[in-house]
């Protein structure tokens, strides 16, 4: 029994993770190829290795003739017999190969045969590692910058975090452990590539199922996300279970599940808002914490028109527009915002008709109350809100928009 070289792949498949199959046939590829380096061709070559003992056999096959043409596939008969007493002309005959014989080079190539299929399978493993976890989190360790670029160690490989999947404001250190999404894992000829993220909404997703238990097992369930990397994200949910609140759920008692994810995000404002089928409700409660009068949705067209109290617009809107440019992103409708001034100076306005209440029908607004009618003031956006940011002109109050960026809670 072979011991050093059973005890060599034991130590490599447990370190490498690499099977001991793959190992015997690169072994047996190995031998092959010093055969064809010793003797100027290998066709008739054959290598037997014992998958217990690990003892190996390295053989020819050569035909028994009278003459010998060529020594490598052909044998005399008297040789044969020497080998085998009951040879006789035409038998092919099994003649060992002494690997011992090789020359230096034969044997070098051997060994550079095992060491590439083992480079090779270690690779492929690693790949087949990663691409498994594609399209979730991961922790991993800075390690220093490339550039503007980050090398993160992920354990078994390494990860690169471009600039433009990096978070405007966040500067880590070296050793610094960080949790990471990762894009997209490539196969290529120096290893696997990975690719990770930090501004990816998928990211915030993944935090929530790994942190709130009610997510991971489907009874609280994610619809929808929006997020600025590093300034604010809106999330919308919704339970499957009446008996479970899943804003509740997600924010944990006293904060404290929404606040172990705020701190991985460096302190990022996370917006957990209730899910719910009738467009005119969900775009209400993405508007958060802004107070609605009326909600206008047009599904459609996925356009909405929102009217809300004059000292909650600029609360709506938000700072340069990103309260309302996140509910536009969370909800998939064009938001268009007024103050109750504004809506009263259009066209054809009656306060009553757009009183929110809950007898509007599934698709959140009353044929009957607003038929063709267009809800829209000169000078102000006919399409709604885009991701463009609000300015003065289309319904947004720079005094208004002052007066909140120095007393939010008061605006």
């Amino acid at each position: 029994m072979n011991k050093e070289l059973m005890e060599a792949l034991d130590i490599l498949e447990k370190e490498k993770e690499i099977s001991k199959e793959v190992l015997f046939e690169a072994i047996e590829n190995s031998l092959i190829t010093a055969c064809k380096n010793h003797f100027g061709k290998a066709d008739n070559i054959k290598v037997e290795i014992d998958r217990d003992t690990c003892d190996f056999l390295c053989y020819a096959e050569k035909e028994v003739v009278e003459e010998v043409e060529d020594d490598v596939l052909q044998i005399s008969l008297e040789e044969a017999q020497e080998i085998s007493k009951k040879a006789k002309i035409g038998d092919l005959l099994h003649v060992e190969i002494k690997s011992k014989e090789f020359g230096r080079i034969a044997t070098q190539n051997a060994k550079n045969v095992i060491l590439q299929k083992i480079r090779e399978e270690e690779r492929s493993v690693i790949y087949n590692q990663y691409y498994e976890k594609e399209k979730d989190v991961v922790t991993g360790i800075v390690q220093r910058y490339i550039g503007r670029n980050i090398s993160i160690n992920l354990g078994k490989a390494d990860a690169i975090l471009n600039e433009s999947e990096q978070v405007r404001g966040e500067n880590f250190k070296p050793t610094e452990r960080i949790k990471v999404y990762i894009l997209e894992v490539k196969n290529t000829p120096k290893g696997p590539r990975i690719l990770v993220s930090r501004t990816h909404p998928e990211l915030v997703k993944r935090l929530f199922e790994s942190e709130v238990t009610e997510i991971k097992d489907g009874t609280v369930e994610i619809m929808s996300i929006a997020r600025e990397a590093g300034s604010r994200t809106k999330i919308a949910v919704r339970s499957n279970n009446p008996n479970v609140d899943a804003v509740g759920a997600c924010v944990g008692i006293n904060g404290a599940r929404v606040n172990s994810i705020v701190d991985e995000l460096c302190g990022e404002k996370i917006d957990i808002v209730n899910w719910d089928e009738n467009p005119g409700n969900l775009i209400q409660n993405a508007l958060s914490p802004a107070k609605i009068v009326a909600v206008f949705a047009d599904p459609d067209e996925k356009t909405a028109k929102v009217v809300v109290p004059d000292y909650q617009l600029s609360l709506a809107i938000g700072k340069e527009g990103q309260n309302a440019r996140l509910a536009a992103r969370l909800t998939g409708y064009k938001i268009d915002i007024k103050s109750e001034t504004q809506a009263k100076d259009a066209p054809g306005f009656r306060y009553e008709d757009y009183v929110y209440d809950d007898e509007y029908d599934e698709e959140g607004y009353d044929e009957e109350t607003y038929g063709e009618e267009e809800y829209v003031e000169d000078g102000y956006s006919e399409e709604g809100y885009s991701e463009e940011d609000y300015s003065g002109e289309e319904g947004y109050s720079e005094e208004a928009g002052a007066e909140y960026e120095e007393n939010p809670g008061e605006a």
